[in-house]
């Protein structure tokens, strides 16, 4: 059996390419930037919210407090009038981008470690690279990428947004596989 202590190194090494992938997917190469789009009345819009001083949180248009309040004629007015949507509030303040890089780093890391628990308690040492990198390329994939589809089923994240989730986690997965192949105990 391997241990998650021989894994050590493929497990830090992944998280590193992922993190390096990333980077140049969204700096370089910035397929995501037509994901995210600009209001004409972005001022105003502020200035809206701004106004009803929400804290920071997940918020949603028309908001219903209970699922049979959606039957209710003037409820649904608000739907057909919309705009109907999802909303995040943050913290006002430039974004810390040195701590969410540090937690895309550590979510790297847990999702290259939980696929290292599940093939060392699967292949033994010494399994052919390919095997290792269907396992390990699989968790990862899915670890990376599954979590955007409910967003576009639920909160109407655009469908081709969430296929470039889907490649993004590709990558990551194929990266991955491919250290924990190369890296694999004999």
């Amino acid at each position: 059996m391997v241990t998650l202590a021989q894994l050590w190194i493929p497990i830090l090494l992944s998280a590193v390419c992922v993190f390096a992938a990333s980077s140049l997917i969204h700096m370089v190469v910035k397929w995501h930037a037509s994901d995210y789009k600009a209001l004409a009345n972005e001022d105003e819009v502020r200035a809206a919210i701004r106004k009803g001083t929400p804290a920071p949180g997940q918020y949603v248009l028309p908001h219903c407090a209970d699922m049979k309040d959606m039957e209710k004629p003037e409820v649904q007015q608000k739907y057909k009038d919309g705009p109907v949507g999802f909303l995040v509030i943050s913290p006002s303040g430039v974004p810390a981008m040195g701590a969410a890089l540090g937690k895309w780093f550590a979510f790297a890391i847990l999702v290259a470690f939980t696929a290292a628990y599940l093939a060392s308690r699967t292949l033994a040492p010494g399994t052919h690279y390919l095997q290792v990198f269907r396992v390990v390329g699989a968790v990862s994939f899915l670890a990376y990428g599954f979590g955007s589809i409910p967003m576009g089923i639920w909160m109407g994240k655009p469908w081709g947004s969430v296929v470039k989730d889907l490649a993004d986690a590709l990558i990551y997965g194929l990266l991955s596989a491919g250290v924990f192949g190369w890296l694999w105990p004999r």
